[in-house]
Protein backbone atom coordinates (compact mmCIF):
# COMPACT_ATOMS: atom_id res chain seq x y z
CA UNK A 1 0.00 0.00 0.00
CA UNK A 2 1.31 3.30 -0.48
CA UNK A 3 0.22 6.69 0.98
CA UNK A 4 1.02 10.41 -0.71
CA UNK A 5 1.32 13.09 0.91
CA UNK A 6 3.40 16.83 1.27
CA UNK A 7 5.14 18.61 3.78
CA UNK A 8 3.31 21.38 2.76
CA UNK A 9 0.16 20.86 4.13
CA UNK A 10 1.90 22.84 6.83
CA UNK A 11 1.05 26.23 5.15
CA UNK A 12 -2.67 25.93 5.99
CA UNK A 13 -1.24 26.59 10.30
CA UNK A 14 -2.91 29.39 12.59
CA UNK A 15 -6.42 29.53 10.41
CA UNK A 16 -9.25 30.00 12.27
CA UNK A 17 -13.19 29.89 12.12
CA UNK A 18 -16.36 31.27 13.39
CA UNK A 19 -18.08 28.92 16.07
CA UNK A 20 -20.67 29.14 17.98
CA UNK A 21 -20.32 32.63 18.50
CA UNK A 22 -16.71 32.96 19.09
CA UNK A 23 -13.93 32.86 16.31
CA UNK A 24 -11.46 29.93 17.97
CA UNK A 25 -8.80 28.21 16.07
CA UNK A 26 -9.71 25.78 13.13
CA UNK A 27 -10.20 22.08 14.69
CA UNK A 28 -8.66 20.74 11.13
CA UNK A 29 -5.03 21.83 12.63
CA UNK A 30 -1.32 19.91 11.33
CA UNK A 31 -1.49 17.50 13.62
CA UNK A 32 -3.87 15.36 12.46
CA UNK A 33 -1.61 14.57 9.76
CA UNK A 34 1.19 14.16 11.77
CA UNK A 35 -0.35 11.00 13.62
CA UNK A 36 -1.96 9.56 10.68
CA UNK A 37 1.79 9.65 9.38
CA UNK A 38 3.25 8.46 12.99
CA UNK A 39 1.19 5.41 12.93
CA UNK A 40 1.73 4.53 9.37
CA UNK A 41 5.11 4.08 10.04
CA UNK A 42 4.94 2.60 13.34
CA UNK A 43 2.67 -0.20 11.20
CA UNK A 44 5.02 -0.66 8.79
CA UNK A 45 2.35 -0.42 6.43
CA UNK A 46 3.88 0.89 3.16
CA UNK A 47 5.90 3.18 1.22
CA UNK A 48 5.53 7.15 1.29
CA UNK A 49 5.20 9.10 -2.00
CA UNK A 50 5.24 13.10 -2.49
CA UNK A 51 2.82 14.32 -4.99
CA UNK A 52 3.87 14.84 -8.76
CA UNK A 53 3.14 18.12 -10.25
CA UNK A 54 -0.03 18.69 -11.35
CA UNK A 55 -1.96 21.16 -13.50
CA UNK A 56 -4.93 23.08 -12.62
CA UNK A 57 -7.00 21.35 -15.37
CA UNK A 58 -9.30 18.92 -13.14
CA UNK A 59 -9.92 21.47 -10.77
CA UNK A 60 -11.29 23.88 -13.25
CA UNK A 61 -13.94 21.11 -14.55
CA UNK A 62 -14.67 20.37 -11.34
CA UNK A 63 -15.26 23.51 -9.91
CA UNK A 64 -15.51 27.03 -11.61
CA UNK A 65 -12.71 28.69 -12.89
CA UNK A 66 -13.28 32.11 -11.29
CA UNK A 67 -13.50 30.48 -7.98
CA UNK A 68 -10.35 28.59 -8.19
CA UNK A 69 -8.81 31.56 -9.48
CA UNK A 70 -9.78 33.32 -6.43
CA UNK A 71 -8.48 30.63 -3.55
CA UNK A 72 -5.06 31.13 -5.46
CA UNK A 73 -5.39 35.30 -4.75
CA UNK A 74 -7.67 35.38 -2.18
CA UNK A 75 -4.59 35.97 0.18
CA UNK A 76 -3.21 38.55 -1.97
CA UNK A 77 -6.11 40.18 -2.12
CA UNK A 78 -6.56 40.30 1.76
CA UNK A 79 -3.36 42.00 2.13
CA UNK A 80 -2.95 43.95 -0.68
CA UNK A 81 -6.42 45.82 1.18
CA UNK A 82 -4.46 46.20 4.20
CA UNK A 83 -5.70 43.76 6.15
CA UNK A 84 -4.07 41.35 8.81
CA UNK A 85 -4.61 37.76 10.33
CA UNK A 86 -6.77 35.28 8.69
CA UNK A 87 -9.47 36.18 6.18
CA UNK A 88 -12.40 35.52 7.11
CA UNK A 89 -16.05 36.44 5.27
CA UNK A 90 -18.84 38.90 6.45
CA UNK A 91 -21.73 38.71 4.49
CA UNK A 92 -23.22 36.19 2.26
CA UNK A 93 -25.39 36.61 -0.76
CA UNK A 94 -28.29 34.18 0.28
CA UNK A 95 -32.05 34.43 -0.10
CA UNK A 96 -32.79 38.46 -0.92
CA UNK A 97 -29.74 39.15 -2.12
CA UNK A 98 -28.26 38.52 -5.84
CA UNK A 99 -26.07 35.52 -5.93
CA UNK A 100 -25.30 37.17 -9.43
CA UNK A 101 -23.26 40.11 -8.47
CA UNK A 102 -19.88 39.18 -8.34
CA UNK A 103 -18.36 42.30 -5.95
CA UNK A 104 -14.90 43.49 -6.08
CA UNK A 105 -14.01 44.12 -2.35
CA UNK A 106 -12.59 40.94 -0.65
CA UNK A 107 -14.62 41.20 2.18
CA UNK A 108 -17.17 40.70 0.12
CA UNK A 109 -15.70 38.05 -2.06
CA UNK A 110 -14.83 35.83 0.69
CA UNK A 111 -18.61 35.62 1.17
CA UNK A 112 -19.11 35.40 -2.48
CA UNK A 113 -17.03 32.18 -2.65
CA UNK A 114 -18.07 30.37 0.28
CA UNK A 115 -20.68 28.95 2.57
CA UNK A 116 -19.95 29.38 5.72
CA UNK A 117 -17.23 30.69 8.42
CA UNK A 118 -15.46 27.65 8.52
CA UNK A 119 -12.39 28.16 6.23
CA UNK A 120 -10.30 31.21 6.50
CA UNK A 121 -7.47 32.14 4.49
CA UNK A 122 -3.79 32.48 5.81
CA UNK A 123 -0.65 33.59 4.03
CA UNK A 124 0.34 29.70 2.89
CA UNK A 125 -3.48 28.07 2.65
CA UNK A 126 -3.41 28.09 -1.23
CA UNK A 127 -0.23 26.63 -1.05
CA UNK A 128 -1.85 24.30 1.12
CA UNK A 129 -4.99 23.70 -0.64
CA UNK A 130 -2.77 23.03 -4.05
CA UNK A 131 -0.67 20.31 -2.26
CA UNK A 132 -3.51 18.57 -0.72
CA UNK A 133 -4.95 18.33 -4.58
CA UNK A 134 -2.08 17.07 -6.26
CA UNK A 135 -2.21 14.48 -3.41
CA UNK A 136 -5.04 13.60 -4.21
CA UNK A 137 -4.77 13.22 -7.81
CA UNK A 138 -1.30 11.47 -7.66
CA UNK A 139 -3.24 8.83 -5.27
CA UNK A 140 -5.89 8.59 -8.25
CA UNK A 141 -3.10 8.27 -10.70
CA UNK A 142 -1.35 5.32 -8.67
CA UNK A 143 -5.21 3.64 -8.66
CA UNK A 144 -5.41 4.24 -12.57
CA UNK A 145 -1.92 2.77 -12.85
CA UNK A 146 -2.85 -0.73 -11.44
CA UNK A 147 -2.32 -0.36 -7.54
CA UNK A 148 -4.80 -2.05 -5.64
CA UNK A 149 -5.55 1.10 -3.40
CA UNK A 150 -3.80 4.16 -2.98
CA UNK A 151 -4.23 6.59 0.43
CA UNK A 152 -4.06 10.15 0.19
CA UNK A 153 -3.26 12.14 3.33
CA UNK A 154 -4.47 15.44 2.03
CA UNK A 155 -4.81 18.56 4.14
CA UNK A 156 -6.86 20.62 4.21
CA UNK A 157 -9.93 18.14 3.42
CA UNK A 158 -12.08 19.18 0.63
CA UNK A 159 -15.95 17.39 0.63
CA UNK A 160 -17.69 20.14 1.48
CA UNK A 161 -16.37 22.23 -0.92
CA UNK A 162 -18.82 23.12 -4.23
CA UNK A 163 -18.28 23.99 -7.47
CA UNK A 164 -17.99 27.97 -6.41
CA UNK A 165 -17.70 27.61 -2.63
CA UNK A 166 -15.50 27.13 0.26
CA UNK A 167 -16.58 25.63 3.78
CA UNK A 168 -16.04 23.66 6.69
CA UNK A 169 -12.22 23.62 6.29
CA UNK A 170 -12.93 22.64 2.56
CA UNK A 171 -11.28 24.88 -0.20
CA UNK A 172 -11.11 22.24 -3.54
CA UNK A 173 -13.01 18.97 -3.71
CA UNK A 174 -10.42 16.58 -3.45
CA UNK A 175 -12.65 13.56 -3.91
CA UNK A 176 -14.69 14.94 -6.54
CA UNK A 177 -11.39 15.71 -8.46
CA UNK A 178 -9.85 12.19 -7.81
CA UNK A 179 -13.35 10.77 -8.99
CA UNK A 180 -12.89 13.15 -12.42
CA UNK A 181 -9.03 12.11 -12.52
CA UNK A 182 -10.17 8.06 -12.61
CA UNK A 183 -13.05 9.01 -15.37
CA UNK A 184 -10.35 10.45 -17.03
CA UNK A 185 -8.20 7.80 -17.24
CA UNK A 186 -10.45 5.24 -18.48
CA UNK A 187 -12.89 4.40 -15.60
CA UNK A 188 -16.54 4.35 -17.10
CA UNK A 189 -17.75 5.07 -13.70
CA UNK A 190 -16.84 5.42 -10.20
CA UNK A 191 -18.28 5.62 -7.08
CA UNK A 192 -17.35 8.45 -3.87
CA UNK A 193 -18.16 7.33 -0.53
CA UNK A 194 -18.26 9.48 1.90
CA UNK A 195 -17.76 8.20 5.42
CA UNK A 196 -17.48 11.46 7.16
CA UNK A 197 -19.86 12.15 10.11
CA UNK A 198 -20.92 15.55 8.06
CA UNK A 199 -22.50 15.30 4.95
CA UNK A 200 -20.22 15.74 1.69
CA UNK A 201 -22.64 18.66 -0.05
CA UNK A 202 -19.93 19.54 -1.61
CA UNK A 203 -19.73 16.36 -3.77
CA UNK A 204 -23.22 15.93 -4.10
CA UNK A 205 -23.59 19.06 -5.64
CA UNK A 206 -20.46 18.77 -8.01
CA UNK A 207 -22.13 15.23 -9.62
CA UNK A 208 -25.62 15.95 -8.91
CA UNK A 209 -26.69 15.84 -12.78
CA UNK A 210 -24.20 13.02 -13.38
CA UNK A 211 -24.52 9.40 -14.15
CA UNK A 212 -20.94 8.52 -14.33
CA UNK A 213 -20.54 9.25 -10.63
CA UNK A 214 -22.14 7.49 -8.38
CA UNK A 215 -21.98 9.54 -4.90
CA UNK A 216 -23.01 8.02 -1.42
CA UNK A 217 -23.01 9.35 2.20
CA UNK A 218 -23.50 8.15 5.62
CA UNK A 219 -23.68 11.03 7.68
CA UNK A 220 -25.35 12.88 10.89
CA UNK A 221 -29.14 13.87 9.89
CA UNK A 222 -28.85 17.63 8.65
CA UNK A 223 -31.81 18.45 11.25
CA UNK A 224 -29.71 18.72 13.82
CA UNK A 225 -26.07 18.52 12.46
CA UNK A 226 -23.90 20.61 10.04
CA UNK A 227 -23.84 21.46 7.12
CA UNK A 228 -27.80 21.22 7.70
CA UNK A 229 -29.15 22.50 4.90
CA UNK A 230 -28.60 19.31 2.54
CA UNK A 231 -28.03 15.90 2.90
CA UNK A 232 -31.52 14.18 3.26
CA UNK A 233 -32.62 10.71 2.10
CA UNK A 234 -34.91 12.36 -0.71
CA UNK A 235 -32.15 13.77 -2.45
CA UNK A 236 -31.20 10.88 -5.01
CA UNK A 237 -29.94 13.24 -8.30
CA UNK A 238 -31.24 15.06 -10.96
CA UNK A 239 -31.43 14.65 -14.81
CA UNK A 240 -29.09 12.48 -15.77
CA UNK A 241 -28.34 11.74 -12.34
CA UNK A 242 -31.10 10.65 -10.96
CA UNK A 243 -30.76 8.11 -8.72
CA UNK A 244 -26.80 8.36 -8.52
CA UNK A 245 -26.85 10.08 -5.27
CA UNK A 246 -27.71 8.38 -2.11
CA UNK A 247 -27.97 9.74 1.41
CA UNK A 248 -27.84 7.76 4.48
CA UNK A 249 -28.76 10.04 7.40
CA UNK A 250 -28.64 8.68 10.80
CA UNK A 251 -29.62 10.13 14.16
CA UNK A 252 -26.83 11.60 16.85
CA UNK A 253 -25.38 8.90 18.83
CA UNK A 254 -25.36 6.18 16.45
CA UNK A 255 -23.22 3.57 17.22
CA UNK A 256 -21.95 0.75 14.83
CA UNK A 257 -24.59 -1.32 14.89
CA UNK A 258 -26.84 1.67 13.13
CA UNK A 259 -24.28 2.67 11.17
CA UNK A 260 -22.69 -0.78 9.94
CA UNK A 261 -26.32 -1.26 8.55
CA UNK A 262 -25.97 1.88 6.73
CA UNK A 263 -22.54 1.28 5.59
CA UNK A 264 -23.55 -1.85 4.12
CA UNK A 265 -26.82 -0.36 1.95
CA UNK A 266 -23.70 1.71 0.71
CA UNK A 267 -21.78 -1.13 -0.38
CA UNK A 268 -24.99 -3.31 -1.83
CA UNK A 269 -25.65 0.15 -3.98
CA UNK A 270 -21.95 0.48 -5.11
CA UNK A 271 -21.76 -3.44 -6.16
CA UNK A 272 -24.96 -3.24 -8.18
CA UNK A 273 -23.98 0.18 -9.66
CA UNK A 274 -20.85 -2.00 -11.81
CA UNK A 275 -18.21 1.14 -10.49
CA UNK A 276 -15.04 0.31 -12.38
CA UNK A 277 -12.92 2.02 -9.16
CA UNK A 278 -13.96 3.85 -5.78
CA UNK A 279 -13.29 6.94 -4.06
CA UNK A 280 -13.79 6.81 -0.16
CA UNK A 281 -13.60 10.08 1.29
CA UNK A 282 -12.56 9.07 4.68
CA UNK A 283 -13.93 11.43 7.77
CA UNK A 284 -12.69 9.67 10.86
CA UNK A 285 -14.75 11.92 13.14
CA UNK A 286 -17.15 9.02 13.37
CA UNK A 287 -15.71 8.26 16.19
CA UNK A 288 -16.84 8.17 19.61
CA UNK A 289 -14.15 10.74 21.32
CA UNK A 290 -14.50 13.32 18.39
CA UNK A 291 -15.21 16.45 20.33
CA UNK A 292 -17.76 18.02 16.94
CA UNK A 293 -19.25 15.16 15.44
CA UNK A 294 -22.09 12.56 17.51
CA UNK A 295 -22.04 9.06 16.07
CA UNK A 296 -20.34 6.47 18.51
CA UNK A 297 -17.94 4.35 16.71
CA UNK A 298 -15.34 2.81 18.20
CA UNK A 299 -11.49 1.90 17.47
CA UNK A 300 -12.07 -2.04 16.76
CA UNK A 301 -14.83 -0.73 14.63
CA UNK A 302 -12.47 0.47 11.79
CA UNK A 303 -10.88 -2.62 10.69
CA UNK A 304 -14.61 -4.05 10.17
CA UNK A 305 -14.95 -0.84 7.85
CA UNK A 306 -11.75 -1.25 5.59
CA UNK A 307 -12.55 -5.19 5.25
CA UNK A 308 -16.07 -4.28 3.84
CA UNK A 309 -14.95 -1.93 1.51
CA UNK A 310 -12.07 -4.19 0.43
CA UNK A 311 -14.90 -6.74 -0.48
CA UNK A 312 -16.24 -4.58 -3.17
CA UNK A 313 -13.40 -5.82 -5.26
CA UNK A 314 -12.66 -2.49 -6.77
CA UNK A 315 -9.61 -0.04 -7.51
CA UNK A 316 -9.71 2.13 -4.29
CA UNK A 317 -8.57 5.75 -3.57
CA UNK A 318 -8.41 6.71 -0.06
CA UNK A 319 -8.74 10.86 1.01
CA UNK A 320 -8.44 12.17 4.47
CA UNK A 321 -11.36 14.35 5.27
CA UNK A 322 -12.71 15.24 8.94
CA UNK A 323 -11.44 14.00 11.88
CA UNK A 324 -10.92 15.74 15.30
CA UNK A 325 -10.17 13.60 17.91
CA UNK A 326 -6.53 14.65 17.31
CA UNK A 327 -4.51 11.81 19.15
CA UNK A 328 -6.96 9.12 18.00
CA UNK A 329 -7.62 9.64 14.19
CA UNK A 330 -4.25 7.92 13.49
CA UNK A 331 -4.89 4.55 15.00
CA UNK A 332 -8.50 5.09 13.43
CA UNK A 333 -7.52 6.01 10.34
CA UNK A 334 -4.69 3.64 10.07
CA UNK A 335 -7.15 0.52 11.20
CA UNK A 336 -9.47 1.23 8.32
CA UNK A 337 -6.37 0.84 5.61
CA UNK A 338 -5.41 -2.49 7.82
CA UNK A 339 -8.49 -3.79 7.74
CA UNK A 340 -8.51 -3.46 3.88
CA UNK A 341 -5.14 -4.82 3.63
CA UNK A 342 -6.64 -7.83 5.45
CA UNK A 343 -3.59 -7.05 8.10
Amino acid sequence: MKIVWSPDHLGQSGHVELGAGVIEPGYECPERLAYVLDRWRERGLGEELAPTAQSLDVARRIHAPDYVDFLAEAWNLWTAAGYSGPALPMVWPTHNLRDDLKPKAIRALLGYYSFDGGSSFVAGTWTAVASSYAVALTAADLVAGGERVAFSGCRPPGHHAGRRTAGGYCYLNNAACAAERLRERGASRVAVLDLDFHHGNGTQEIFWRRSDVLFVSLHGDPATEYPFFLGTAEETGAGEGEGFNLNLPMPAGSAFDVWGESLEVACRKIAATGVDALVVSLGLDTFEGDPISHFRLKREDYPRVGARLAALGVPTVFVLEGGYAVADIGVNAVGVLEGFAGV
